[in-house]
């Protein structure tokens, strides 16, 4: 495939599509109550065209986290309830017989179903059997469904935010390492602070609950998704970005940490959603050039979920977050 032609960006436009960024930031703010690096990170995620694995106990927001971001960029927004008894064509469309009226001709049609938006809610993904699973994301990796031999394209953009909930094993399908590969970042969300909870709580139980203010429109958000691949990243810190990911495989490694504790590293797509992601978070902070910093912060949204460890992590109660703590102090920039 290849490479589209350079955008000749201005310095007006730039400028007008980071105080967007901003702008979304601030409407989301109104609405989600603390939780600012979650709100970054969906933002980050969205900008870069990826889509995002939530995992967080109940009650922490994480719906209305996802409609909020729909009503601030103007999205059309859906929200499916995975369930054991959930089925390929409860996500994905199926075809219902039609007769015409006129000639009482029958004719198939295809009836789309709620993948067919431009943000998806999947609450509880891990409850659905695999193949459910495996027929969203096959959709969230091609941006198509195909149906009887017919291929429909998805809206543009398309975003899908999964959850998780961490702490209810029994009755789940746990997503499989490649199919977790496909998710760009893991967002973990945990518990307000005090003053952040009682503010919640004093919103939420008065007569209503005000809606986030549109902040841009799709147009704006795809020409965004645009300039995040022209952001500027330097060799040097691209063979950074490289090197932490190709630290992670404990057979090559040389970070004790990894060697000790992981059981299998990331693939090349770590690579790819790190540089992505990287250059997705400088934006948002209105540079035009990925510095360590945006590397650095990116490192555990990326590759949580990308780096298994192994029994004896497990055993040492080891948690994923550590093991990347000592990866990031060990590789240094050249």
């Amino acid at each position: 495939m290849s490479e589209r032609d350079p955008i000749a960006w201005s310095e007006v436009e730039v400028a007008d599509l980071t105080a967007r960024i901003k702008a979304l930031k601030a409407s989301m703010s109104r609405v989600i109550i603390g939780q600012d690096n979650v709100i970054e990170s969906l933002i980050i995620c969205l900008l870069a065209g990826g889509h995002a694995l939530v995992e967080g106990v109940p009650g922490l927001g994480k719906t209305l986290l996802v409609k909020s971001l729909s009503q601030a960029t103007d999205m059309q927004f859906r929200r499916v309830q995975f369930t054991p008894d959930l089925m390929p064509s409860d996500i994905v469309g199926t075809e219902i017989l039609e007769e015409d009226t006129s000639t009482h001709q029958r004719v198939f049609r295809f009836q789309k179903g709620p993948v067919f938006t431009q943000v998806l809610l999947a609450d509880e993904i891990n409850r659905a059997p695999p193949k459910t699973q495996s027929a969203l994301l096959e959709a969230m990796q091609e941006r198509s469904v195909t149906f009887a031999g017919q291929t429909h394209r998805l809206p543009q953009p398309f975003f899908v935010l999964a959850t998780q909930n961490p702490i209810e094993q029994a009755g789940t399908y746990p997503l499989p390492e490649a199919q977790l590969d496909r998710f760009l970042l893991r967002i973990d969300v945990g518990y307000p602070t005090e003053d952040e909870e009682m503010t919640m709580v004093s919103r939420t139980t008065h007569a209503g609950l005000s809606d986030a203010t549109p902040a841009m429109d799709v147009q704006a958000l795809l020409r965004l998704q645009l300039l995040v691949r022209d952001i500027e990243i330097g060799d040097h810190l691209l063979r950074y970005a490289t090197r932490l990911v190709r630290a992670t495989r404990p057979q090559d490694s040389k970070v004790a940490s990894i060697v000790k504790h992981v059981g299998w590293g990331a693939g090349p797509r770590a690579g790819q959603a790190l540089v992505l992601a990287s250059k997705a978070r400088a934006l948002m902070h209105g540079r035009l050039a990925v510095t360590r910093e945006d590397i650095g912060e990116m490192l555990l949204p990326v590759l949580a979920h990308r780096v298994l460890r192994n029994f004896e992590a497990e055993a040492d109660g080891v948690a994923i977050a550590d093991i990347l703590l000592a990866l990031r102090n060990e590789i240094k920039v050249d």
